[in-house]
């Protein structure tokens, strides 16, 4: 037998070249930086929130983390979203569908002629519109028929640059399927507004053994959940409202504030002086209400009861929300979640005035 030797400098050339080689495999694959929530990470949940007028080259907010999970989908996007103008999303968007991801959208029709939603429409992704006065005004993606990004987030350059927002991501079956019921049901059958049907699967629902509610308008209700949760608060009640003209919840307040709950509110300075708004009752009666700082919008739609509990989504507390517009609310029973948004709102309320 041929005993063969390799002298210690042959050795090192092949080491070299093998690391090269490695380094080469790994410069080709597309880059993907880690994304990291603004809160914590908790029991299958996640906030992300904006950062107004920080970053000059508007990247690196909260839209980078859905387009890296758009970009993770094996499966299926489904995505309701008033207005669209990210190229980071709608890059992320053409490479699922072209990577065989079956990838659909339904978009307001004020917003369909979008450059950004005129591309997805050339890639060959379905995008269907609400071709009517009220609006669509949900902002939320299903990735996988597992994973939901929802709040108060556009995926828009002012959404997501220059306006306070949140951006909520939930991990959880029975939570993609309230959402993927609502897609469908105006997706697949047409049905916006007035004609939607009351049919959320899963209306309640744990998530990490914290319960968790979702609601859509008009066909839910919400009205009557808000109302709920403020005619049971014991301590506190924080809110972020861009728009607050919502006479039941107005009168509610009031109660709260009347009976020694601490009440603090900031609404958008832009929308204060509206018709029908609640702000100077309010205002009148002692409650703690500023309007915000942020020279462009404060776009929260946020309640916290109590410290534990988390109300978001893409519903202004307002009449055409509840009876005319196609919102959700998602209503999370979650301590530490809580006081992610806490933080959040002690940042605007230090700000307003």
């Amino acid at each position: 037998m041929t005993t063969i030797r390799r002298s210690a400098p042959f050795i090192a050339l092949l080491l070299i070249l093998g690391l090269l080689i490695t380094f080469l495999q790994l410069e080709s694959q597309p880059s993907r930086i880690p994304i990291l929530p603004t809160g914590n990470a908790q029991q299958g949940v996640e906030v992300f929130f904006t950062s107004p007028n920080q970053s000059s080259s508007l990247r690196g907010g909260p839209d980078a983390a859905l387009a890296q999970a758009i970009e993770s989908a094996r499966y299926s996007v489904d995505m309701a979203i008033y207005k669209l103008d990210l190229w980071s999303i709608r890059d992320a968007l053409i490479a699922a569908h072209r990577q065989g991801v079956d990838v659909r959208l339904v978009v307001e029709s004020d917003y369909f002629d979008e450059p950004e939603v005129q591309a997805l429409v050339a890639a060959g992704i379905e995008v269907q519109e609400d071709q009517r006065e009220a609006l669509m005004h949900h902002k939320f993606t299903v990735i996988d028929r597992y994973e939901v990004w929802t709040g108060s987030m556009n995926y828009s350059v002012n959404g997501a640059y220059r306006h306070d927002n949140n951006l909520l991501r939930v991990r959880s079956a029975e939570v993609a399927a309230n959402y993927t019921r609502e897609f469908e049901e105006m997706f697949q059958e047409g049905r916006f507004g007035a004609i939607s049907r009351s049919d959320t699967p899963y209306p309640i629902s744990e998530v990490g053994q914290q319960r968790v509610g979702v609601y859509f308008s008009p066909d839910d209700d919400v009205i009557m959940q808000l109302l709920d949760l403020i005619q049971n608060a014991t301590t506190s009640i924080d809110m972020l409202a861009f728009s607050l003209t919502s006479d039941p919840l107005g009168a509610e307040l009031l109660q709260a504030h009347a009976s020694g709950v601490k009440v603090r509110l900031v609404v958008e300075k832009d929308q204060a002086g509206n018709s029908g708004s609640e702000v100077a009752q309010l205002q009148d009666a002692g409650v703690a209400l500023r309007l915000d700082g942020n020279p462009n919008s404060m776009h929260h739609k946020v309640i916290l009861i109590d410290g534990g509990t988390v109300v978001t989504g893409s519903y202004n507390f307002s009449r055409s929300a509840e009876d005319f517009n196609d919102e959700n609310v998602i209503i999370l029973h979650n301590p530490e979640l809580a006081a992610d948004y806490l933080v959040e709102f002690n940042r605007i309320y230090d700000q307003a005035r």
